[in-house]
């Protein structure tokens, strides 16, 4: 599915006038780059009025025009224009989870802040968000929570993404497939029912994995959780850190991974 999408930021001109004797002179405009969230991703450090259900925090990535959002729960994803210093957010689809306790009502109060059409205003690393009775302060994460090291930490599965989709279920949450690259590209974990070892060759954004696994069998929903972790991990993917988050994407065959420290 695709969608025509339009954004603008904040625009400064600057018009300065000089004015000697008789004569005057007039500069051009200087115009600074547009400033706005989009390519960027923060985490909330305070809220003003109604508080997150179950503690938080909620969390906003801004990317080609959308914007996804999760406060404990749910994750919904979808387009976004900021029009002036107004945000618009478009329909959104979300995960399904069933989620326990206080939390369950963090889905419902994420969108009524960004179905309010909220005002933005974003000052270095520090983006508000008032809308529907609430003032919302987040931090750039890479300020928040600097970027975790691809090797040595050891990185558990949260979603899968498909080609239109980002999935997550009970039956993920409870396995916890797993994974930790050490420095020197030996690569150890858990694909949700089987143990994996290999190896796992870095090069920049690309990892070339090379993986084998003991030969359990468990439930069938475990077992298509773990078919679509090793589908991830059958040769060369993309990774890209943001904070406690990586993203696995792998071209060849249209699936990838989120994945979050401990």
């Amino acid at each position: 599915m695709s969608a025509t999408r339009r954004w603008c930021g904040v625009l400064l001109a600057v018009t300065v006038g000089a004015v000697a004797g008789c004569s005057s002179q007039k500069s051009e405009p200087t115009q600074q780059p547009d400033i706005t969230p989009m390519g960027r991703s923060f985490v909330s450090t305070q809220v003003k009025g109604t508080a997150i259900p179950g503690g938080g925090p909620l969390t906003l990535k801004f990317a080609d025009g959308r914007v996804s959002a999760a406060a404990g729960c749910n994750t919904a994803t979808g387009p976004v224009t900021l029009d002036g210093d107004t945000l618009e957010v478009g329909q959104m689809a979300t995960t399904l989870m069933g989620c326990p306790g206080d939390t369950a009502g963090a889905d419902g109060w994420v969108d009524g802040l960004l179905h309010s059409a909220p005002s933005w205003k974003l000052a270095g690393p520090n983006l508000t968000l008032t809308g529907n009775g609430i003032t919302v302060t987040l931090q750039d994460r890479k300020v928040a929570q600097p970027d975790k090291p691809l090797t040595g930490t050891t990185w558990i599965v949260t979603a899968l993404l498909h080609t239109d989709a980002e999935v997550r279920s009970q039956t993920l949450d409870e396995v916890r497939p797993a994974l930790t690259i050490a420095p020197d590209g030996t690569l150890t974990g858990s694909a949700g029912c089987n143990q994996m070892t290999g190896r796992a060759e870095i090069a920049g954004s690309d990892v070339s994995f090379h993986v084998a696994t003991t030969r359990m069998l468990c439930d069938p929903q475990v077992m298509d959780v773990e078919r679509d972790v090793l589908a991830v991990l059958n040769g060369k993917a993309t990774a890209t850190i943001d904070s406690d988050t990586l993203t696995l994407r792998n071209a060849s065959t249209g699936t990838g991974l989120t994945l979050h420290t401990e």
